[in-house]
């Protein structure tokens, strides 16, 4: 009788899901930045969003169209303002290129670019087209869980590896425990100085995914001065051709 007893309560007791947190501490580190990678990047992802640059004396906005296939290949296009529409980026592998229509030119951005500014934004190049990987370039280690602005939040610090090419001395990532929506970014220069933070906000169901749509991200040396991307719409793991990602299609426009 006392057997079949306990084996009713362990039946019970199998039947319900295990505690949130006893499933999150078997992921690592590693695990939770893939998870938002994946969630961020998909497979391929088809993308409009709008780019607002604020300085303190100015501010403009630009509308622009994305796509993306794995982690090698994106295309980045400007629809508006009318003077700078049809500017573009294409990213092949290692290598990226800027299409300039009014000079009908395509210039290669050398490696020793990929940290500028894109279009005198917050962004960098290797910002806009992913050339270095949060994934594969940075050793991660969860630091724990700490309280961001009222969420419970994963704390990893990611460093790069030896040979990585990136130049940051190191990254903070803070994730959202109870579904990995990544929060905010900290990018620290080789000295251990914070040098700017990426804050990602307006979290909601979009292409499917429960996403981030507002990236606001802020140098810290540069009083008055930020970048906004609020994504307008999105869809992911679509079929793409490969002429997209060709320098023929980036000098093709409209």
């Amino acid at each position: 009788m006392k057997n079949a007893f306990i084996k009713i309560f362990l039946l019970i007791y199998l039947s319900f899901p295990l505690p949130a947190l006893a499933q999150q501490k078997e992921l690592s580190a590693l695990d939770i930045i893939k998870k938002v990678d994946q969630l961020l990047r998909g497979d391929s992802a088809h993308s409009v969003m709008e780019m607002t640059i604020i300085n303190p004396r100015w501010k403009r906005t630009l509308k622009m169209e994305s796509w993306e296939r794995g982690r090698k290949e994106s295309l980045v296009r400007i629809l508006a303002p009318k003077k700078e529409e049809g500017v573009g980026s294409l990213k092949i592998d290692y290598q990226m290129w800027n299409y300039l229509p009014r000079v009908e030119r395509i210039i290669k951005i050398p490696p020793s670019m990929m940290m500028s500014s894109w279009m005198g934004s917050d962004f960098t190049n290797d910002d806009l087209v992913k050339e270095s990987s949060i994934v594969e370039d940075y050793s991660h280690t969860l630091l724990g869980t700490v309280d961001l602005n009222g969420t419970d939040a994963f704390k990893i610090e990611a460093i790069p590896k030896p040979e990585a090419p990136v130049v940051w001395g190191k990254l903070y990532f803070f994730v959202r425990e109870k579904d990995y929506v990544p929060l905010r970014q900290e990018y620290f220069s080789e000295s251990g100085e914070l040098v700017r933070y990426l804050n990602f906000s307006d979290i909601k169901v979009m292409g499917g995914r429960l996403l981030p749509t507002v990236w606001e991200m802020v140098p810290l040396n540069k009083k008055g001065k930020k970048t906004i991307i609020n994504l307008i719409q999105i869809q992911f793991d679509l079929p793409l051709k490969d002429e997209l990602f060709s320098l023929r299609n980036l000098k093709k426009w409209p």
